[in-house]
């Protein structure tokens, strides 16, 4: 696999987003409750479906691939939908309503394991369901802090109106591309923490990697397993899907352990970390389709 300059940058799209509009549906979550608030949502997915041509292709090019099957104006609205969804949640995650969730989890028992054996393990994530569910668990039922390593300017109106109604929604967000953002992670690392990342859009103007996804090449963003071996920790897959309702069912997969690979063996062993997450994706995109958020288009025509 070589590696080739990134294509256009996703963080140069505008942001769709309004923060009085933001606040308005915190109120009327926090005030409402869950089940009336909901209702909103609805509307706002319609509208994107309608008015947004181009998600709605980015929606429609993936969801071709993923279900193997035409796309009908019905995928394209459960597809935004669980995206929409997945961000009203993140207003009662972050405020410890846990009791209104149905939350399962798939390989806690290995994650435990690995920060037996040493403190600190790195979650390389997608932006397939909603990480903010792992984030609630770790607090809410096993005590883990889980960090996350983002673009401090990604959704920063979304992040502005959640702190706003809790300072818990940005306490522990490491921000990319400052001089200390690696530092500040490997005390995370050494404090016990759960350090995440994002593993499917570029870091900066890092090149990139092309690996087939979905039956076409896709590139794929060289750092993050780079990072990840640079801090030796085990590597887990983190995939928290939206079933629906009010369920969610979070995934812990390992897919590589720097912790014992020599610096000789070290490319090798990214490359085959790299390549099992995305065949992990793949399979995960598959069995649960409308979970893949990146409303742009990902194969890069």
């Amino acid at each position: 696999m070589s590696e080739q300059q990134s294509p256009p940058d996703w963080r140069s799209r505008p942001e769709r987003s309004n923060a009085f509009i933001l606040r308005v549906m915190v109120w009327i979550s926090l005030n409402l409750g869950r089940g009336i608030s909901r209702i909103v949502l609805y509307g706002i997915a319609l509208y994107f479906v309608v008015f947004s041509p181009k998600a709605r292709e980015a929606s429609q090019s993936y969801l071709r691939r993923a279900l193997a099957r035409p796309v009908t104006w019905r995928d394209l609205f459960r597809h935004v939908l669980s995206f929409a969804t997945t961000i009203h949640d993140r207003v009662y995650l972050l405020n410890d309503r846990f009791d209104l969730f149905d939350i399962q989890v798939t390989g806690g028992e290995a994650l435990r394991a690995a920060m037996a054996r040493q403190p600190g393990v790195m979650l390389m994530g997608a932006h397939l369901g909603s990480f903010e569910a792992l984030r609630a668990l770790g607090r809410d039922r096993e005590g883990i802090p889980v960090a996350m390593m983002m673009y401090a300017e990604n959704a920063r109106k979304i992040n502005a109106a959640l702190e706003a109604i809790n300072p818990k929604a940005t306490q522990d967000i490491i921000a990319l591309g400052r001089p200390d953002s690696m530092l500040e992670a490997s005390e995370k690392l050494d404090a016990g923490y759960l350090v995440g990342m994002l593993g499917d859009r570029r870091l900066s103007d890092d090149p990139s990697i092309v690996l087939p996804f979905l039956g076409q090449d896709a590139h794929w963003p060289a750092g993050p397993f780079r990072v990840a071996a640079m801090f030796r920790r085990p590597v887990f897959l983190m995939a928290g899907l939206y079933l629906g309702g009010n369920r969610y069912h979070l995934h812990f997969e390992p897919l590589a352990d720097f912790s014992s690979v020599s610096r000789k063996d070290r490319s090798e062993a990214v490359e085959k970390a790299r390549q099992a997450y995305v065949e992990r994706l793949e399979h995960f995109c598959r069995e649960a389709p409308y979970n893949w958020f990146n409303f742009f288009d990902f194969w890069q025509k």
